[in-house]
């Protein structure tokens, strides 16, 4: 059983809008779990659907970098906001964006004991102590993310405040559409889909979405429930999905049929592939 300590509260709480009582009272009876006492508020009628958001408050940026082969997305971190924007920082971060995309390494271990492409005597994790040892504070590489080039895909990315918030989307079926990706990573900026479509959401996830809805619905005449529960299950889906999200630009159309549309209306069969969001901190 985990402590209801005030941190959690406060956690609750943001990611309810739920009053202190209600989520003082909920944890307690979940025993501390959190995600179990979301389920119970929500079950309640008391929450609204909640998107899983990090609330953590780490300092950094998110780097790009591309070339003829790949694009890149790296997390690096500092302490504070200023020594984010210091121009020495950036150039950092844009370096390792770049290595990554030179070398394709299969992780951040693997990045950090490659040599450094502009001083091949050092490493890009001695490069990196320079660093922290120049800006006074501690600077780490986070995490990466190498994307393939399709021959027949279009891919965009949308950096928002700074790098503090990156998305990534690729169409698949023709390579002409940046634009169209764009505007669709500028929706996921906005609108911070889960998955992709349906077949993406985990068992537990979507049966624990089942028993809340039937939770929700149990006094109603047992000939109507499973109709409620598969109308709740689609708005569920359309908030959690992006291809099922009404988009942002025109919520007359989701952001699926948005993609297929405009592939229909030039004969060329559009597929929305692959997204990415990342949030510094998260």
């Amino acid at each position: 059983m985990a402590e209801v300590t005030a941190e959690l509260l406060k956690q609750l709480r943001e990611r309810t809008g739920v009053g202190m009582g209600k989520c003082k009272e909920a944890l307690t009876e979940a025993k501390g779990d959190i995600e179990l006492a979301i389920a119970n508020l929500r079950k309640a009628g008391i929450a609204s659907a909640v998107k899983k958001e990090s609330r953590e408050t780490n300092e950094g940026v998110i780097a790009i970098a591309e070339n003829n082969q790949y694009l890149s997305l790296v997390e690096i971190n500092a302490e504070t906001d200023f020594v984010v924007k210091n121009e020495k920082f950036q150039q950092f971060a844009h370096m390792i964006a770049e290595e990554v995309c030179r070398h394709a390494p299969a992780s951040v271990e693997a990045l950090l004991k490659l040599s450094c492409s502009k001083d091949p005597k050092l490493t890009l994790d001695e490069v990196r102590a320079i660093t922290i040892q120049s800006l006074g504070e501690n600077i780490q590489v986070k995490r990466l993310k190498l994307i393939a080039k399709k021959p027949n895909a279009s891919l965009a990315v949308y950096s928002h405040s700074g790098g503090k918030l990156v998305t990534l989307v690729e169409i698949e079926g023709a390579g002409s559409y940046q634009d169209l990706a764009k505007d669709i990573a500028m929706h996921v900026a906005a609108e911070s889909p889960e998955y992709l479509n349906t077949d993406q959401i985990p068992h537990d996830v979507l049966e624990r979405e089942k028993d809340i809805a039937r939770a929700q619905v149990k006094d109603k005449p047992a000939a109507i429930i499973d109709k409620i529960v598969e109308g709740k299950l689609k708005a569920f889906y359309a908030q959690a999905c992006l291809i099922y999200q009404p988009f942002i630009k025109d919520t007359s159309v989701s952001v699926g049929d948005l993609v297929q549309n405009t592939g229909k209306a030039k004969g060329e069969n559009l597929k929305l592939s692959y997204f990415l969001r990342w949030k510094v901190g998260e």
